[in-house]
């Protein structure tokens, strides 16, 4: 090769080019990994030198060589890969290898209005020096590739516009844990910094897109999950859509009910007018989901409820789908159908069900929610009512019609109202569930809004994070991790902003959390066990239970330090009722684990003292933010042991923790026989989690006769989760032929935000 070739550096000077730094530098990721080879990843850079050649561009060549011999039996190149990444970031980013001293970088930052004034307000320099013992960088080069990409993509401060960015990972969980505690008193508050920051850089502790991007910056909106209602009137579609614009605008993922507008036809002004009916309103919805973008990457993403008895729903529950024209179909939202027990009674009995328009008939539509007696009651009076304005059809039509709509688009949920409410930390009297939101998960009273500054409007916020169950060692971890998340959490309400009215006061008075968890698919690879035959049911019992348990002793203990949430009295735990009184009873039949904690204890400790946070729980498809912490999503099997992600960052190969120790434990996906034990397992999880669960159906058309999937098959399923006592259903998955280890990642889901 040419002696007299040059390389341009990072800041623009020029010098021969030294092939044994570029060794040098691989040689220093390959150590200590096993079945990965220098020389391999230098021959398959192929890189073509040239005079004048970018160090980055030679580095970046060498990164994504070094990415693409990741494989099933050569898994340590993701380690490789990650750590040349690593590498090339913090080049980026501080211009050399070794970051600055943590004041100086925040200095700087807060100087260049890149990070919040307060840090140098509520810290002195001492603090940011006692912070940078247990700081520990050293932590990077525990990541895999598709978690340095992840960072890098979504997570780091930066520039968007020129790529710049300005921090690497470590510094990110430090000031996270710093902004977070800043308002404790100064006699603990470091020894919170401390722990709260082990907990996340070592992926115990899972934090969702906007706190891992937010925090720190001048931008203060943190809530993943945002549920917004509207009421049957112009002023209110109005304010909800404002509130839809301001919320997609800061990145989180929505939830609207839209449930209670009247049907098409209906009288207006007693007849004055002529209702133009669902469609328009839901398209002024669409245009205003998709009328900011998140972050300058992509429109917002929403879905919206409405229930299945809505005189208008055989045009409702089409209009995802690819036929039709643009004036009949809203394909651009994602759509919530809502059932109860009356609706699958219609259907297992041969019978029919009756259509309203919500404006027909008072008071039908607030006892679906908070009350099922008063409901059938009212119902079957408005049915045998001739004056009502109605629609009968068969139950097996409109389910059927349903179940088609359901596989064909993959994204039409299911939300059991009724379980929502009898099965809730909230007194359907008081505070009703009325909605979900984006991903399932969030099940929190909201009220219509008149306008965006109607103080009596409750807009509901969750604020998320998770375990991470592959990283804990004992289920009595959890109760430190529990106390950890719950301050944390609980500090970010008082921290962040809140545009509305509606969405400030409803926040600050119930100050809901959902905290679930991540990588379920290596803990029970771990323990031996399996979604599919029963034998992880007991493990799923005792560790939700924990969970649970550790989660309301924290924020109990947090409601004798700091007073309960405003709103307790409208909770069901101020009556002395927890999740283990209200649960489907079905449960018990699939397992007969019992309690192993004190619940009793705990019982007479809330009534006495209450809790700070109205719920504390819930189960997120955390697709994003398991991939930082090299876990399995969510509660989700894996659809093979190396993934590969499409996301707007490119192919990213990821591989199933402990792949080697672990290989023929894991379940993947489409050799799960059926849904039944998944759905099990879901329920027994549902038995303790107080909001609800992303929780998905899996299809292989291969497994059926004729390579279709039978509509009864599929509503058998959406029976069974019911009789299980499960509230929502997410994604309805269908194998499709393409690679089963390929996944695209879903970025509608807020971009990660709901999904942690």
């Amino acid at each position: 090769m040419n002696n007299n070739l040059f390389v341009t550096k990072r800041n623009g000077e020029k010098e021969p080019i030294d092939l044994e730094k570029i060794h040098r530098v691989i040689a220093w990721a390959a150590a200590g990994l096993d079945h990965v080879s220098v020389s391999q990843v230098e021959l398959k850079s192929h890189i073509q030198f040239y005079d004048g050649i970018k160090t980055e561009d030679i580095h970046e060549t060498i990164i994504k060589a070094a990415a693409d011999l990741i494989s099933e039996e050569t898994p340590d190149y993701q380690y490789l890969s990650a750590r040349l990444a690593v590498f090339h970031l913090r080049k980026k980013a501080y211009g050399q290898f070794e970051p600055p001293k943590l004041y100086d970088h925040v200095v700087n930052m807060v100087e260049s209005g890149k990070y919040d004034q307060h840090l140098l307000a509520d810290y002195d320099e001492s603090d940011f020096e006692h912070m940078s013992l247990f700081l520990d960088h050293s932590r990077d080069l525990n990541f895999s590739y598709a978690a340095v990409k992840q960072l890098e993509g979504k997570y780091l401060v930066q520039n968007r516009v020129n790529g710049e960015i300005y921090e690497s990972a470590q510094f990110l969980y430090i000031l996270v844990s710093a902004c977070l505690f800043a308002k404790y008193p100064k006699a603990t508050r470091l020894n919170y910094v401390e722990g709260f920051y082990n907990a996340i850089s070592t992926f115990k502790i899972s934090l969702p897109t906007p706190i891992m991007a937010g925090v720190r910056t001048p931008t203060r909106q943190f809530s993943s999950c945002v549920l917004i209602e509207c009421d049957d009137s112009l002023d209110s579609i109005n304010a909800a859509s404002s509130a839809i614009v301001k919320y997609v605008s800061q990145r989180a993922g929505i939830g609207v009910n839209a449930g209670r507008i009247r049907a098409l036809g209906s009288a207006i002004r007693n007849g004055e007018a002529f209702h133009t009916g669902c469609i328009p309103f839901y398209k002024h919805f669409q245009t205003a989901v998709k009328s900011c973008s998140q972050g300058g990457v992509r429109g917002g993403a929403a879905t919206l409820f409405y229930p299945l008895w809505h005189l208008e729903v055989e045009s409702l529950l089409v209009l995802k789908n690819n036929r039709g024209v643009e004036e009949n179909r809203v394909r651009h939202l994602d759509y919530g159908v809502q059932f109860n027990k009356l609706m699958y009674q219609r259907l297992i009995k041969g019978g029919h069900i009756t259509l309203f328009s919500p404006s027909d008939v008072p008071g039908l539509y607030d006892a679906f929610f908070e009350d099922q007696e008063k409901f059938e009651k009212l119902y079957v009076q408005y049915e045998n009512d001739e004056s009502i304005r109605k629609k009968r059809i068969k139950a097996i039509e409109l389910f059927t019609l349903f179940a088609q709509e359901r596989a064909s688009t993959g994204r039409i949920y299911l939300q059991n109202v009724d379980h929502c409410n009898t099965h809730s930390p909230f007194d359907p009297s008081k505070a009703p569930i009325r909605q979900s939101n984006l991903c399932l998960e969030i099940a929190l009273p909201t009220k219509p809004m008149k306008d965006v500054n109607d103080e009596n409007g409750e807009i509901a916020l969750c604020t998320l994070s998770a375990f991470n169950l592959g990283a804990i060692d004992s289920l009595d971890e959890l109760e430190g991790l529990a106390d950890l998340a719950v301050r944390a959490l609980d500090s970010l309400l008082d921290y962040q902003d809140y545009p509305i009215p509606a969405a400030r006061n409803a926040s600050l008075a119930r100050r809901t959390l959902g905290i679930g968890v991540i990588n379920y698919a290596y803990y029970l690879a771990k323990n031996g066990l399996y979604y599919s035959n029963g034998s992880a049911n007991n493990l799923t019992h005792r560790t939700f239970e924990a969970i649970q348990f550790y989660l309301l002793k924290a924020t109990n203990s947090l409601a004798k330090e700091q007073g309960a949430c405003p709103k307790f009295d409208e909770t069901r735990l101020s009556q002395g009722i927890l999740p283990i009184d209200t649960y489907k009873k079905t449960i018990d039949n699939i397992t007969g684990e019992p309690l192993h904690l004190d619940w009793e204890s705990l019982r007479t400790s809330i009534q006495e003292h209450g809790v700070r946070n109205s719920t504390v729980s819930a189960l997120m498809p955390s697709e994003t933010s398991s991939q930082i912490s090299n876990a399995t999503n969510g509660i989700e099997p894996p659809r093979g042991l190396i993934s590969v992600k499409a996301s707007k960052d490119g192919v990213l190969k990821q591989v199933v923790p402990e792949y080697k120790k672990l290989k023929g434990n894991y379940e993947l996906l489409w050799n799960i026989p059926d849904n039944q034990g998944y759905l099990e397992l879901v329920g027994i999880m549902q038995k303790f989690v107080d909001q609800t669960i992303s929780a998905n159906t899996n299809y292989d058309p291969s497994k059926f006769e004729g390579g279709k999937v039978p509509v009864k098959q599929i509503l058998k399923d959406i029976l069974t989760a019911y009789k299980l006592g499960v509230k929502t259903m997410y994604y309805h998955n269908t194998r499709d032929g393409a690679s089963d280890s390929v996944e695209v990642e879903d970025d509608d889901c807020a971009g990660g935000a709901c999904k942690i």
